[in-house]
């Protein structure tokens, strides 16, 4: 299974180097066709529920000379990703940004560069950065909860790990690559998985033991969640039918952190059928909650009201709960963090909030 997927990822980035060589024999300035990958160019998905890419293609021309360079680096970039699956090495894209320095006048002037073009190239191909031997240099989440997970070591062994028994408080951390290859579930014996955005409220959650009282699966986001935790979030959805929601903090950045996991982000639009889950839902913090519990918050600053507005236009957060949220936080002008519920003690938030809500979805 693994091999295939390296050997069409081959195929495909030898069809575009093809493509480029064939129109510089034919005495045509050669150019390579990228999808669009902006907010003006997802849509709907009804098949998969999650925003996907629209038909629109940009052209990557040799025409000016930036654009030649970016398709000269486009080439290096393809030969060296088809020499790390012939040899069977991988790298960080930390790395994939530095070997440029030898490509002379084609090097990146950024890694954000780099990065980019690796997505150009998983969006042109279908591929995912995976399947071209690309790894992130952050790691996944952390989780605690009852699953037990089967997952390949170094030495290619399986080893069987209990998320809550085999583990210490810093819970089981998720590898780069939760493909099936690499990573099973066994057993899963919770009810429904809750991803929280910060490290102080997971371990909050941890000491207070919310993961055996709610017979929950407890996934610490990190911030922006990795795609490997977007990926083990569905994986565990989809094939457990494990029902999920999101905790994150009440600010536009967070509601966009929610977003990315429901219904994938802009910038990977391309795969969300890969990474979003759908079905997720969010239990706050909300505008309402920092009224409702009359939470310690922050002002917002004109980037977050700057945030807020573009999000009324954003598809992911058109239906009326997030309308209602988010004009509400513009008229109060305040944020708040999850770790305001402390207001009202340590045991507050496993105590009363998150029970609270949960009933009312219908999860405890």
């Amino acid at each position: 299974m693994t091999e295939a997927r390296y050997k069409n990822a081959v195929s495909e980035l030898e069809g575009i180097a093809q493509g480029i060589y064939k129109q510089m024999d034919h005495g045509q300035i050669p150019n390579m066709k990228i999808p669009v990958r902006t907010k003006s160019n997802i849509k709907f998905s009804r098949k998969n529920h999650v925003w996907t890419l629209g038909k629109s293609m940009g052209t990557r021309s040799a025409k000016k000379l930036d654009g030649a360079y970016m398709l000269l680096r486009t080439l290096h970039m393809m030969e060296f990703i088809e020499e790390m699956i012939k040899s069977k090495k991988s790298s960080t894209l930390r790395e994939m940004y530095y070997i440029s320095e030898g490509w002379e006048q084609a090097k990146f002037s950024t890694q954000n560069e780099s990065n980019k073009l690796a997505e150009d190239l998983e969006a042109t191909t279908g591929c995912m950065r995976e399947d071209f031997k690309l790894r992130p240099e952050e790691d996944g989440a952390r989780v605690i909860g009852n699953i037990t997970i089967e997952e390949v070591n170094r030495k290619g062994e399986k080893k069987k790990i209990n998320c809550r028994d085999d583990i210490g408080d810093s819970g089981y951390g998720i590898p780069y690559n939760v493909e099936k290859d690499k990573l099973k579930f066994k057993e899963v014996s919770t009810d429904f998985a809750i991803a929280i955005e910060t490290g102080g409220m997971f371990d909050r959650l941890v000491e207070n033991g919310f993961d055996e009282r709610a017979n929950c699966l407890l996934v610490h986001l990190k911030g922006q969640p990795a795609r490997s935790t977007r990926r083990f979030i569905k994986r565990i959805n989809e094939e457990y039918d494990l029902p999920v929601v999101v905790f994150t903090d009440g600010d536009p950045w967070s509601f966009r952190i929610y977003a990315s996991i429901a219904y994938g982000a802009i910038k990977t639009a391309y795969i969300s059928e890969y990474l979003a889950t759908p079905t997720t839902e969010f239990v706050g913090i909300t505008a309402s909650d920092i009224l409702n519990y009359d939470l310690p918050t922050d002002k917002l600053n004109e980037q977050d009201m700057s945030a807020l507005k573009a999000e009324l236009t954003d598809p992911r957060f058109k239906n009326q709960f997030w309308k209602s949220e988010i004009e509400l936080m513009l008229d109060i002008k305040k944020k708040a963090e999850q770790q305001a519920l402390a207001k009202y003690g340590l045991d507050f938030a496993t105590d009363t909030y998150l029970p609270d809500k949960l009933v009312e979805m219908g999860l405890m």
